[in-house]
């Protein structure tokens, strides 16, 4: 009589309870404890060292809190989770606002020691009122269904000259009569001959740039020529401020005047402008945006700038008064009760940014605008794309960048900048990284912990 044996083949299911690949972990700067966030479900906690050992472990898979929160998800799951995220983020930016730069010179009356436009290549165009009639005429055709406002951008486009502040004048008219709203990146030397005419105009912000008190300030900023500018800056600040002008008040940060944020943050304090609604600031990292500055050792990356913010604020816990640094999503969440919604591109050029210049030429983004090459098309005198450019932006982020696909930071990263990597990597589309694991270690200890 035959034997018979039989086999038993136990399948694994393809699918399991698992950590969600999109789970940020780790132990706050400065303490036992540890964090632990998800953008696709989320959640955010603090974890007591006992807790974080068995998360950390990847134990505890049927703790239910876990899987309610989406730290342990099923991984079929979680692809529809992100796919469904990422359909709304993509119809969500197509409805977002739209900013448009619009560039009126490329000269400018400073000699600041880090300019990055310093080699762009001169023309010997000029603007007129026919460009600006071109340049709207293009946003309306284009733009038409957009939420929009135009920021203009330099150079330095509030030269006090009687032909430029006659195209400023004209150009805040167009905007008047298209219903758009206004901004401006200034250095602000020339901020108070312009106040009368900005007050009329419909302005959102006035953004200028301060480096730091006094002495350190015009070491970096000064007019071609050498003079000093500070004093004029600040007394443009005021009559904005006065003028209830909203001003935002940038300092750009390297090695030579990042000791000097504490003595900044009390100047403005003690001016009072830190207690004007019309009044905030940001920090902006001086770095190598298209070529090698002379004296590139004194730039930060991006972690070590803000370990020495996140020191100085230990030391000096006014400068969360004059400027509380995001330290990537740690902020918005401290002050929104909840997290932001994941980020599956951070790099708006070419898709709610846009940037134009005097020349006719149209660009991706502020980072881009000017320099030769980077063109994506023109409005004057006709009108061309590159649409084959136009996608390679559209087309770019987290999902088109390899080296994201499984980056566990990704949503909060969003790719990076993409004129960085592009000058960096040689391709628009590779990443540049944001240290958000170790910006969030700091920023929940500084607004948590």
């Amino acid at each position: 009589m035959p034997r018979y044996i039989t086999f038993f083949v136990y399948f694994k299911p393809k699918y399991m309870n698992t950590f969600s690949k999109y789970n940020i972990f780790s132990k706050i700067k400065d303490s036992d404890n540890y964090f632990i966030i998800n953008l696709l479900s989320g959640s955010a906690d603090i974890l007591e060292p006992e807790e974080a050992a068995s998360f950390e472990k990847h134990q505890r898979l049927e703790h239910t809190d876990y899987i309610a929160k989406g730290y342990v998800v099923n991984e079929a799951e979680e692809k529809k989770v992100y796919k469904n995220a990422y359909l709304k983020f993509v119809s969500e930016r197509e409805q977002d606002e739209v900013q448009l730069f619009f560039v009126p010179t490329y000269s400018c009356n400073f000699a600041c020691t880090y300019c990055y436009q310093d080699e762009y290549n001169p023309t010997k165009k000029e603007l007129n009122n026919e460009i600006i009639d071109a340049f709207f005429a293009y946003v309306k055709k284009h733009f038409a269904n957009r939420r929009k406002y135009i920021t203009i951008f330099g150079g330095e486009p509030l030269l006090d000259t009687p032909k430029q502040r006659e195209h400023i004048e004209y150009f805040i008219n167009k905007c008047k009569e298209f219903k758009i709203d206004l901004a401006f990146v200034t250095n602000g030397y020339t901020l108070a001959q312009y106040v009368p005419i900005l007050a009329s105009a419909p302005v959102r912000e006035i953004q200028v740039t301060i480096d730091g008190t006094a002495s350190i300030h015009n070491k970096r900023r000064y007019l071609k020529g050498g003079k000093e500018t500070f004093d004029k800056i600040t007394d443009g600040v005021d009559l904005c401020l006065k003028n209830n002008l909203n001003v935002n008040l940038r300092m750009v940060v390297d090695k030579e005047n990042i000791e000097d944020l504490p003595e900044l943050a009390k100047f403005a304090i003690e001016k009072g402008w830190t207690k004007s609604e019309y009044f905030k600031t940001q920090l902006g990292r001086n770095y190598e945006l298209h070529h090698c500055q002379e004296q590139s050792d004194r730039l930060f990356s991006r972690i070590s700038l803000y370990e020495t913010i996140f020191n100085q604020i230990k030391l000096n816990p006014e400068i969360l008064e004059f400027h509380k640094p995001a330290y990537s999503i740690a902020k918005f969440l401290s002050e929104n009760g909840e997290l932001p919604s994941p980020l599956f591109d951070s790099c708006p050029g070419g898709k709610t940014e846009w940037a134009f210049d005097y020349t006719g030429n149209i660009y991706s983004c502020t980072a881009t605008v000017g320099k030769s090459g980077e063109e994506l098309g023109t409005f004057y005198p006709t009108e061309s794309i590159d649409n084959e450019k136009v996608e390679l932006w559209e087309q770019r982020d987290v999902l088109s960048i390899e080296e994201c696909k499984n980056c566990a930071v990704q949503l909060a990263c969003g790719g990076g900048c993409g004129s960085v990597a592009k000058n960096k990597n040689g391709h628009l589309h590779t990443p540049d990284c944001r240290p958000v694991k170790e910006l969030l270690e700091m920023g929940i200890n500084l607004y948590f912990d």
